[in-house]
């Protein structure tokens, strides 16, 4: 019976990992009850301790997906009433509009895979450099973030980086290549790689996933589109798009240089993991399979590219112009593809979400830690030690603690929680607009840069963190530290001097 229960709970995870969840489950009461009795802040104390428990789950997320050990540990916020159920729905409203993106655009991208495979494959083909073709991730990453969001691009270059690793997979197995247009069965194709080979190609797709996230970063500070935070800081401050660009690209436009030298530099000198090489071997496979779909085309499956990049158009126009929410927009792009390619059956539309659910869920969840933070307050010391220094050292002090802020919990609220803060002062008389001005540029670009150290300091580098790409290509949570470590080094000390001397 035991070894019946220790088998259901969490699934197939590791008995270590399972008791520990259990420990912190304990433990978080006894702290509780213990710190209240000693007159300790003692929600103030647990609620870090509730903090650092969710990064333990996020870190770990290859063990066990982190919505069931996070679940626990959000539900068990509530039960101890470091949070509230209400709370928990109020972030969930202002954040509607990142769940709606996720549950919607992602979907949609789905149905935009075979266009988005066949402009990879040809680029892939086309530039033999590593170096370049990394530069062409981190730089089209940037520039499609800057248009679009962040979390949108992160969704294609996992589609894609998927593509890859799916056309690799059925023809070094043998297995019928199948889609809605074709079938690929050419055993003539098929190229037995060997182990040693796939591990190369699963390192070559880190690097181009990984370059490309770090790229959504360097574009999505840049403009108000660019990240769910970038909107409120805008719309608090008064700025419209261009002199949002304007004020930002003092500090932004050094770190997207920065950003591009250190993708040539960790590949040139592989570091920190990158340098690994497509073998010729797999790139044999990949000439070939494009062979066979120049050869075997249809009239439907142009047909369906066509209808495809009709509506990667009208998606680059409708998010450039925000005409809508990103997610509406995303369920338009849904209805047309489905209508205009023929996809009718349920069976068929419900395929597209299976990638995108299960993180909306764990982001609720995310949102319920969220709210521990806000209603603990526990970053409220941060901030009131910030606004109490000089005027001079305030924006590069609100630089380095949103970036540390961010990188342990989200970026989007603590901007939220910063802005407002800032605003506040603001009204109140204790800060001059041209400070309120500058403040706002340094916490748009602190959430924004330095929190791209771990997964859990941007929603795309966690998407990217619990998406089925993943376990495919070995990307673990450490193993995104580790290979964003020289982009967060290099990117925070550029924002860091360009504040100090440029701002």
């Amino acid at each position: 019976m035991i070894n019946a229960i220790q088998k259901m709970f969490l699934g197939d995870s590791p008995s270590w990992y399972k008791t520990t969840i259990v420990v912190f489950l304990l433990i978080n009461p006894i702290a509780l009850i213990i710190l209240n009795s000693l007159d300790y802040n003692a929600e103030f104390i647990v609620g870090w301790m509730f903090l650092l428990e969710f990064i333990f789950t996020l870190a770990l997320a290859l063990k066990c997906y982190p919505l069931q050990p996070g679940g626990l540990i959000a539900i068990q916020a509530i039960i101890l009433g470091l949070t509230s159920t209400e709370a928990i729905l109020h972030e969930i409203e202002n954040n509607l509009e990142v769940i709606l993106l996720l549950v919607f655009m992602v979907a949609g991208i789905f149905f935009m895979k075979n266009l988005m495979l066949t402009i990879f494959t040809k680029l892939l083909l086309k530039v033999k450099s590593k170096t370049l073709l990394s530069l062409l991730f981190c730089f089209s990453a940037a520039v499609l973030s800057a248009f679009l969001d962040a979390l949108t691009v992160t969704a294609v270059l996992i589609g894609v980086t998927i593509g890859f690793y799916r056309v690799f997979h059925t023809v070094s197995s043998g297995k019928a290549f199948n889609d809605s247009s074709h079938n690929y069965l050419d055993n003539t194709l098929l190229n037995n790689s060997g182990l040693e080979d796939m591990e190369k190609f699963k390192g070559f797709l880190r690097d181009l996933v990984m370059h490309g996230a770090i790229g959504t970063a360097l574009g999505g500070v840049c403009t108000i589109v660019g990240e769910p935070q970038n909107l409120l800081i805008a719309k608090i401050a008064g700025w419209e798009f261009i002199e949002f660009f304007m004020r930002m690209a003092p500090i932004t436009m050094p770190v997207f240089v920065a950003g591009l030298l250190t993708c040539i530099f960790v590949e040139k000198f592989s570091i920190a993991g990158f340098g690994n090489q497509l073998p010729e071997s797999i790139r044999n496979i990949f000439n070939d399979f494009d062979e066979y779909e120049k050869q075997n085309t249809t009239t439907k499956h142009k047909a369906e590219l066509l209808v495809e990049a009709l509506v990667a158009i009208f998606l680059v126009i409708a998010l450039a112009l925000h005409v809508a929410a990103v997610g509406l927009i995303g369920l338009a792009v849904i209805i047309l593809l489905t209508s205009f390619k023929g996809i009718t059956k349920e069976h068929d539309l419900g395929e597209a979400f299976h990638e995108a659910l299960p993180f909306t869920a764990l982001l609720a969840v995310f949102f319920a830690i969220v709210s521990v933070i806000h209603d603990q307050h526990l970053f409220s010391p941060v901030i009131s030690y910030v606004l109490a220094q000089s005027v001079e050292t305030q924006p590069p002090l609100f630089f380095v603690a949103n970036g540390f802020l961010s990188a342990i919990s989200d970026n989007v609220f603590v901007a939220t929680i910063y802005i407002n803060e800032v605003k506040a002062a603001l009204d109140s008389g204790l800060i001059t607009r041209d400070q309120f001005d500058n403040l706002a540029v340094a916490i748009n670009t602190g959430t924004n840069i330095p929190s791209i150290a771990t997964p859990n300091g941007q929603a795309a580098f966690l998407f990217l963190l619990t998406s089925s790409l993943a376990p495919l290509i070995n990307l673990s949570y450490l193993r995104m530290v580790i290979m964003a470590l020289p982009y967060t080094i290099v990117l925070s000390i550029v924002g860091f001097v360009s504040i100090v001397y440029l701002l």
